[in-house]
C-alpha cells in the first residue's frame, strides 16, 4: 500500500501545471472519499446488482 505522501505526488504529476490551490484541494477530497469508500467495502461488503434493483424499484415506484 502507497503512503499519503505518495498518492499526493501522484496526483500532483497527474494535474496541469496551471491548477489552482482549490483544483488541488477538490481532487485530495475526491481521492480520500474513494479510499474511505473502498475501505468500507472491504469491511462491510457490497450489495449484489439484484439487491440495487429491488431497492431503486422501491424508490423509483413512487
Amino acid at each position: 500500500m502507497s503512503t499519503a505522501k505518495a498518492e499526493v505526488e501522484s496526483l500532483l504529476k497527474k494535474l496541469p501545471n496551471d491548477c489552482s490551490i482549490e483544483d488541488i484541494q477538490y481532487h485530495l477530497y475526491v481521492l480520500e472519499k474513494v479510499r474511505r469508500g473502498l475501505d468500507r467495502a472491504d469491511t462491510e461488503g457490497t450489495l449484489t446488482q439484484e439487491e440495487v434493483e429491488e431497492r431503486m424499484k422501491r424508490w423509483t415506484s413512487e
